[in-house]
């Protein structure tokens, strides 16, 4: 295993005792080391939950005999960081998310890598940090936003910015819109709108790098599920490719 270059040996008796310092077992060293980037984070609707969906990505790694390592990247909201200073940042964060996944993964050799993710930059980040990392690799989203509901009508993302104008033209009131606020974007997930989110999810299915499922919602215990799924099937394809190296 490539892992093998930092946990067997002789002179690894310090490797191996960091690894045990943290909890490890020797036999948990044994296993293909699978490093899980975890994009969770507080500042957008599309990351705050992937804590559970990076738990069920290791549930299902150790289920299938891998062993876990989670570490994290950054992630911009392009909602909050658009129409300001802040618009300068998110493109160039995509090369800084790929950039920083090389380092991690290229510095601790490890075996395979699932990638939880969502999101305008931070998803096509980590599509480029899976071809220069070369290791077996396999992604799951956040998934999407559910519908809002404002006075028994359906209410999304794209139906705010247009109601901006219609308070610009005094059709409604800066308290309707208010309220609208409150009501359009209704909890976790990719925002919901036929976005850059939404739609690079959706391409990472296509291509092959995400199991199927990029229609599920976020706040659903199926979203939860196909981490599992995907955390088994990531020790699947590292055991093919592995026994087809040697």
């Amino acid at each position: 295993m490539r892992s093998h270059i930092t946990t067997k040996g002789l002179e690894r008796a310090t490797h191996r005792a960091l690894y045990y310092s943290m909890g490890f077992l020797p036999e948990d060293l044994e296993k293909p080391l699978v490093a899980v980037v975890n994009t969770q984070n507080e500042t957008m609707p599309g990351h705050i939950h992937l804590d559970s969906i990076a738990k069920g990505v290791r549930e299902g790694i150790i289920a299938a005999g891998g062993t876990p390592i989670e570490f994290p990247t950054i992630g911009i909201c392009d909602g909050i960081a658009q129409g300001n200073y802040g618009m300068h940042y998110p493109l160039a964060s995509r090369e800084l998310i790929c950039d920083s996944i090389e380092c991690m993964i290229n510095a601790h050799q490890y075996d395979a890598v699932v990638f939880v993710t969502n999101c305008d930059k931070i998803t096509p980040g980590l599509l480029m940090a899976a071809l220069r990392v070369n290791i077996p690799a396999i992604m799951v989203s956040g998934g999407p936003m559910a519908t809002g509901c404002f006075d028994g009508k359906e209410i999304g993302y794209s139906d705010l910015m247009a109601f901006q104008g219609e308070v610009a033209k005094g059709n409604i009131t800066i308290e309707e819109l208010g309220r609208m606020e409150r009501e359009a974007l209704p909890g976790c997930g990719a925002c919901n709108l036929l976005g850059t989110a939404n739609s690079m999810n959706f391409l990472t299915e296509a291509l092959g790098m995400a199991l199927p499922g990029s229609t599920i919602p976020a706040a659903t215990g199926r979203r939860v599920a196909l981490a599992k799924e995907t955390g088994i099937k990531i020790i699947e394809l590292y055991k093919k490719i592995f026994y087809l190296q040697t």
